[in-house]
This record gives structure tokens, C-alpha cells and sequence, in this order.
């Protein structure tokens, strides 16, 4: 191929397939079925829109209306029970070790608070049963659900947006005839203590609190008010609801606010909040908001486009697609997927709110399965897996500060229940920041949840480069690895430093007599390794505690080394106790494969191999998270192919997966039931099928399927302040892409194809370590391998490895040579 032919593409590939197909949408209402429904939020304020004619609901979320009041769930039992339950493991008595653990250490007093829904906002609009032509859309590209049906004649439209400056959520009605409007407005609420009033015949207002929950008061107090301005038509309150006659359009105006200020301070005003940001917004233009919402909303959205081609497939319903999918070639459904999961982030994680839970912002139960809270083993964690190669690090912050908050209530939780200086957190967490251990020993004794949390505010420094950040949040890295050398313990057997007690997420394998009790798991040892190698780098960027990260060295060449077992498997744990029929929904033990770089095909080619047997001996079809998961494995694994059948896997609906997960019809990842991790760990898996950056390189093009042979992307951000403006390929090859470096420093780039560049002869064939700081990786231990193993080396696929010293703000342009 000519060079001068390959600049075509370069800025005027168009992304018009894309933006046409941005769009969830349907030929039927939801009816009863909330995963039916469509998800609108600002980060603050949320809703789900029903879409239905005669009686429209719009379910309403409010980030911080929570169960329960501050509190904390510590057992300080904990510290005597440590030494008597650490030598019964090490003794191999794990059931005996177990009941301890539940008597000592799981805590007596909460488990955590729930995440709960404020309400409905019902329309019930008369004589609207026997509608045509009915078509309802959430269009992700600008934030906006709508509704379009027609009765007699007449056709009527529903817009809805929560609007992302105004912090409020908007509802337009109109028709196309003049006086064709009327409906009846209301709240309901499943809320014990609520209060439906109405103020100045326009407006409706829902006061209410939350539950007392496992023993915590609820003291959370809400506030929704709905105002309705009409053009044309009359406008009048009766008891409880609001009822508008011959209009000829209505914008309602719905604000929420709560008494949550911070996790320690629940005395705010919700009445006169939730009053201020209605003022504010109710004499503003629908259209102007309209236009300044997508504008605030698209800042984010459009930094990132992708476009992967299209099919005929493309121009059916959301639903049928997704019933499709797994038989047919539909690659812009991937692209729509890929998109929603970070409309989703944007609407349900913004600055000053609170991070996205178990469901994100969208929750209708007053009791939700595992209370929609914070699982801090995987699930968390997996949420924000798209922030920052997504382009949206901002969307990041919420968890980012959550993670400071909980290293403080985690002084405590690791003092009184460990004898143990630094923070830590166990499985579980909540908006009131508990870190005690919840649900029972086989979940709850897992205390690795503030050590893998503290990883992602070392993700966010690798991403932007920024020093003032870095030192900003350096006491929670160092908190997170004093605790790890203060509770660290030596094995009698071999010597070796490890957690115990401990566990591997979940799992509890017959060889440990059915109990998921352990000392130094796989998992535990990779998160220990990573949380002392982050605060060492830390330290030494910014020059501080040298004598601190001598001892982490020191403490870091004692944890386990990785070893390979008798089924050629990574093991899970210290002993080889691995079943090859475990289809366990967790492979914990892979955290050093994604989201940790500790194993590579480049580096420890063993291990590589050792966890694709893993891999394949667990198994694909799982629920919703874990197929997200295992996206990026086999994104890691850099097989595409595999990566692909997981996302159909994932694409499927729920029911047809036996044993399994899926999707809903509103794209919602099914575990089931409804997850939100899902929909994150597919996004960031299909941009680690794209681009990867954790291996000491940009590595382009690691995992491109088959089926995807095509494409281009833009927006991609990689470690090291690198960003790819564009990257497009044709036939499997990398034909064009431009990087525009941010920071400076060597650029390494690994590519499938020979590449140049452009009116440069600057770009060198790679030899040894990549000399940028933001791609240093930390030499592992040598692993130990059984000696009924039989492991090889897989043949990984050649690449070409390039560096280029880059200067700050330039970009870069490549080409296929």
C-alpha cells in the first residue's frame, strides 16, 4: 500500500456510522420491567424512563439516599482470636480456622447500609391505550431519552435528560395539535417515613427517610420536588397529585437533594437544596438547557470514537440485536456497547458525587441484592477500570476520594481488630465507609480491599503524570503498605511473608476441606507485591522515605513467588489444591495477569502459559462480571478471537447462557441480577483488545479479532500522559495512528506490522528497558513450578517494538511502511 493512500484516512475518517448508531432504542414500552426501562443520570440525580404511554414512570435515584446514619462495624475480637486462627491454618485445620473467624472477626454489628431509591414520578395520561407508530430512544451521544407515539391522530414526544450544570432532571411533553396534552402527575414512594405535599398548585414534593437498617437508625433525610410549567391549558393540584388539562406542551422540573454532606455529616438542609437548584433552573429555556446539558455531557463522551463498521443487522431494535448477536455479524452493536459503558460512567460518577455502587445511580428496590453497595473484591474496582484509558479521568474522582475517606475510618478498623498501623479495608463498604468484615468468614475475612483500592490512585499518577496529585494522596500508599509490613507473617512451612488469615475471593476448594480460609493466596501475595512496589516508586518520585522503601524491598523479596502446578495451572494458592473442573465464577489468582502487569508474555512466558490453562479450565460462560473480566484476560492473553466470543457471550440474553449471565433488554450486564460491573469490565476490555499500555509499551492492535479487521478509534489515553488521536487499521494492520505526547519522554510503541515515521527518520527499533519512568516494571520473583507440571511457552504473536524520544505537547504520526 502507497503511503500517500494511507493519509486519507488520516483526520476524515468519519465517524457518521457511529454517530447514527448511538442510539438504545425500541418498537415497545417497558411496561412492568425495570431492566426494561432507560437509564438518564447526572452523578448526582438518576432516573429510569419507562417509556410507557398511558402510564409513564420515572423511577428516581439520588446518590446519596442511603439506609442507616454514620456509623462503624469493627470487631475488636479480632486481635486476640489473630494468633490461635493464623496457627490452626497453618496447622491445615481450615473448618476449625473458619468457625474462629466468624465468632471473631466478622462483625457483630452491621454488615452495610443500603443503597435505596427515592421514588416514582408517575403520568397517567387518559384514553392513550390505543397508540401507533410507537418508537422510544436513549440516544448516549447527547444524553437524551425520548418517547414518540401517536393517538388519533395526533403524535406526541417525550424528552428526558438529567441535566449535568443545572443538577436537575427535565421532562418536555408535547404534541404536534394544539390542547392535546392532559395527565395527572404524581410521587409514590415505598419509604416508611415520606410525605407527599403540594406547594402553590404546580408543584408536588416527596419529603422522606431512609430505613434503619441491621441495627443503624436511618437519618437520611430527601427531598424531590416535580414543577410543572404548561404553555396553554390549565394547571390543578387535588390532594396529592397535579393534574394538567388541554396543553399544548409541559416541562416538569424534578430536583432531589438530601442532608448527606460526608460520610461523618449527615446535617444539611435537603429541603432548601433540593429548593436552590430548582429555582435556579425552573424560569430557564427547556432548549437552552437542552443544548448546555449535551454540551457539559459531550465534553466527556466525545473524546473517545470508535467505529468498527456496520451491518444490515444494525438498522433492527436494541432488543432484537441483542438477541441476535451471538449468531451474526453486528459490529457496530459493539461499538454501541463499548459506548454505553461510558455513558453510563459519565452519568452515574461525577465530580463531588459519590462513586458508582453495585448498580451505578439506578436502583428501584428498597432492599437490593447485596445492598448496592461497594464489593471492593472485584466489582468496585472493575467500575472504574474504563476512567482513565477512556478518557474520562474525571470520572475517576469520586472513587479516588472514597479511597482517601476509607484510609481514614481504616485507621481504626486495622488498630483495634489487627494491632496494625497504616488502613486497610475488607471486602465490603458502604457510603458511610465501614471497613469491617461482612456476610460470614468465606467473603468477610478477605482484607485485601484497601490494598488493591489503593492501586487505582497510583493508576490515576501513571495516566496524568501529575507530582502535586501524587503527593497529595502519598500517606494513603504508604498507609495501605505499613499495614501489609505490620500484619504480614511468616509461614511455617517455607519462611515466605503472607496474609493470614486470607482467602482467594470466594473460592473454596475441597482440598482445604470446602473453606475459602487460606494463608498467602496467590491473589493476596500479587496485591501485597503490587501495594509495596507503588509505594516505593512513590517514595522515590517524590524524593521522601528512602529508608521506609529499603524496608518494603527487604519485605517485598520475602512474599511467595508465583507457582505453576500439577495441571500445568497457575495455583491459586500456596499448596497445588487447584481442581481443573473448578468453574468458579472468581479466578482471582489472574489479578496479576489484568488488571496487574505482574504477568506477561515478554516477561515470565511460563506464568503467561500457566494462566491460559487456568483460563481454559474455568471455563467462559459465567455471570455478567466475570464474563467482563475475562474479556480483558483473554484481551491480555492477546487472542481476540477468545475475547470476541466472551463479549458474545456477554451480549446474550439472560436465560439463553446456561448457568450463566448476560445482558438485559436495556443493555444493563445481568449477573443476574442487575450488576453495573459488567457493563464497565466489557468497555475496558474491548479498549485492551484495541491498545494495551502495562507491558512496558503501547502496545496497538494486541487482541484484534477476526470479525473486526477494520476499524479506527480515537481518544485513547495510555500511561504516561500518552494519548492516541487517532488509530486506524485495515486487514488486521496498524495503517495509520497519531500520538500526541503530553508529558515527554521515550515513546515505546509495539505493533503487529512494520510501521514509520512520518518526515522523520527519529523512530528506533527498541532495545532493552524502556527508559520512561511510566512503563518501569517490577522484576517478579522467580517462579516455582511443579515437578509434574509440563508447561511450554505459548508461540505469541510477532510484533515490532519502536522507541521515539518525544517532546511535550507534540504529535506524533505513524505509518504502515
Amino acid at each position: 500500500m502507497k503511503i500517500i493512500l494511507i493519509f486519507l484516512f488520516l483526520g476524515v475518517s468519519g465517524y457518521s456510522q457511529e454517530n447514527r448508531y448511538l442510539k438504545l432504542w425500541y418498537d415497545t414500552p417497558s411496561g412492568k420491567v425495570w431492566e426494561n426501562a432507560l437509564p438518564i443520570g447526572n452523578g448526582f440525580q438518576a432516573a429510569m424512563v419507562y417509556g410507557n404511554v398511558e402510564k409513564e414512570i420515572l423511577q428516581l435515584n439520588e446518590g446519596t439516599v442511603w439506609s442507616g446514619s454514620p456509623n462503624r462495624n469493627d470487631n475488636p475480637s479480632a486481635k486476640n482470636a489473630l494468633n490461635e486462627i493464623r496457627k490452626l491454618l497453618f496447622q491445615g485445620e481450615y473448618k476449625n480456622a473458619e468457625k474462629l473467624i466468624n465468632e471473631n472477626i466478622i462483625t457483630k454489628k452491621s454488615h452495610g447500609q443500603m443503597f435505596q431509591p427515592v421514588g416514582n414520578l408517575e403520568l397517567s395520561f387518559p384514553d392513550q391505550q390505543n397508540y401507533t407508530s410507537y418508537y422510544r430512544e436513549l440516544d448516549i451521544e447527547n444524553a437524551v431519552a425520548k418517547t414518540v407515539y401517536k393517538v388519533n391522530g395526533v403524535t406526541y414526544t417525550r424528552e428526558v435528560f438529567a441535566s449535568f450544570p443545572d443538577r436537575v432532571i427535565i421532562i418536555r411533553l408535547s404534541a404536534d395539535k394544539q390542547g392535546q396534552l392532559s395527565f395527572t402527575a404524581g410521587f409514590t414512594s415505598e419509604h416508611k417515613k415520606q410525605k407527599i405535599t403540594i406547594n402553590n398548585n404546580n408543584e408536588l414534593s416527596l419529603w422522606g427517610t431512609t430505613s434503619d437498617h441491621e441495627g443503624v437508625e436511618g437519618k437520611v433525610k430527601f427531598n424531590a420536588l416535580a414543577k410543572f410549567k404548561t404553555e396553554g391549558g390549565s394547571i390543578n393540584a387535588t390532594e396529592n397529585t397535579i393534574k394538567i388539562e388541554k396543553a399544548n406542551s409541559v416541562s416538569i422540573y424534578v430536583s432531589i437533594a438530601s442532608n448527606f454532606i460526608n460520610y461523618q455529616n449527615i446535617g444539611g438542609d435537603e429541603n432548601k437544596l433540593a429548593r436552590s437548584f430548582l429555582d435556579k433552573a425552573f424560569n430557564k429555556n427547556f432548549d437552552k438547557m437542552k443544548k448546555a446539558h449535551i454540551a457539559d455531557y459531550q465534553k466527556y463522551f466525545k473524546r473517545v470514537k470508535l467505529d468498527l463498521g456496520s451491518s444490515e443487522e444494525a438498522k433492527l431494535p436494541t432488543d432484537k440485536r441483542l438477541a441476535n448477536f451471538r449468531n451474526v455479524l453486528d459490529p457496530s452493536f459493539v461499538t454501541l456497547y463499548y459506548q454505553y459503558g461510558r455513558y453510563l460512567l459519565i452519568s452515574s460518577s461525577q465530580p463531588g458525587g459519590q462513586p458508582a455502587n453495585l448498580q451505578g445511580i439506578w436502583n428501584h428496590s428498597m432492599k437490593p441484592a447485596w445492598d448496592s453497595k461497594y464489593t471492593i473484591n472485584i466489582n468496585t474496582e472493575m467500575n472504574y477500570w474504563p476512567a482513565e484509558k477512556t478518557n474520562l479521568s474525571e470520572m475517576h474522582e469520586p472513587l479516588l476520594k472514597m479511597i482517601q475517606e476509607l484510609a481514614e475510618t481504616g485507621k481504626e478498623t486495622a488498630k483495634v481488630m489487627y494491632g496494625a498501623r497504616g488502613w486497610m479495608a475488607h471486602h465490603n463498604t458502604d457510603i458511610w465507609r465501614i471497613n469491617g468484615a461482612v456476610d460470614g468468614a468465606t467473603w468477610g475475612v478477605w482484607n485485601a480491599g484497601g490494598g488493591w483500592l489503593s492501586q487505582h490512585l497510583w493508576e490515576h499518577y501513571l495516566y496524568s503524570g501529575d507530582k502535586e496529585y501524587l503527593q497529595s494522596v502519598y500517606e494513603v500508599l504508604k498507609g495501605a503498605a505499613v499495614f501489609y509490613s505490620d500484619f504480614l507473617v511468616k509461614d511455617s512451612a517455607n519462611g515466605w511473608l503472607v496474609i493470614a488469615p486470607g482467602n482467594s475471593p470466594e473460592n473454596s476448594p475441597k482440598a482445604h476441606q470446602g473453606s475459602a480460609m487460606t494463608a498467602g493466596s496467590t491473589m493476596d501475595n500479587q496485591i501485597v507485591f503490587d501495594v509495596f512496589s507503588t509505594a516505593i516508586k512513590a517514595s522515590e518520585v517524590l524524593g521522601k522515605d528512602k529508608d521506609f522503601a529499603d524496608s518494603l524491598r527487604v519485605m517485598r523479596k520475602m512474599l511467595p513467588p508465583m507457582q505453576i502446578g500439577k495441571y500445568n495451572q497457575l495455583q491459586e494458592w500456596l499448596d497445588d489444591a487447584d481442581d481443573p473442573k473448578d468453574n468458579h465464577r472468581h479466578i482471582s489468582h489472574l489479578y496479576g495477569l489484568y488488571p496487574s502487569n505482574q504477568i506477561s508474555p515478554y516477561r515470565t512466558p511460563e506464568l503467561f502459559a500457566a494462566a491460559k490453562n487456568t483460563l481454559l479450565q474455568r471455563g467462559d460462560v459465567s455471570t455478567g462480571w466475570s464474563m467482563g473480566w475475562k474479556v480483558n484476560w483473554w484481551a491480555k492473553m492477546q487472542d481476540g478471537n477468545h475475547a470476541y466470543s466472551l463479549i458474545q457471550n456477554q451480549l446474550t440474553p439472560l436465560g439463553v447462557n446456561a448457568d450463566g449471565g448476560g445482558t438485559y433488554n436495556n443493555l444493563f450486564d445481568a449477573h443476574p441480577p442487575f450488576q453495573i460491573d459488567g457493563n464497565f469490565g466489557c468497555t475496558s476490555g474491548i479498549t485492551e483488545m484495541l491498545m494495551q499500555s502495562s507491558d512496558g509499551a503501547i502496545h496497538l492492535l494486541p487482541a484484534l479479532p477476526d470479525v473486526l479487521k477494520d476499524g479506527n478509534i480515537s481518544g485513547l489515553r495510555a500511561r504516561g500522559g500518552f494519548e492516541v488521536k487517532e488509530l486506524i487499521w485495515k486487514q488486521g494492520k496498524v495503517v495509520a495512528v497519531n500520538i500526541q505526547s503530553n508529558l515527554g519522554g521515550n515513546l515505546r510503541l509495539r505493533t503487529p506490522n512494520e510501521i514509520i515515521l512520518k518526515n522523520s527518520k527519529n523512530l528506533k527499533i527498541a532495545s532493552g528497558e524502556n527508559t520512561n519512568v511510566f512503563y518501569q516494571v517490577e522484576e517478579i520473583k522467580k517462579t516455582l513450578i511443579s515437578k509434574e507440571a509440563a508447561i511450554k511457552p505459548l508461540d505469541v504473536k510477532p510484533t515490532y517494538l519502536y522507541d521515539l524520544n518525544t517532546a511535550k505537547g507534540k504529535i506524533y504520526t505513524f505509518v504502515i511502511k
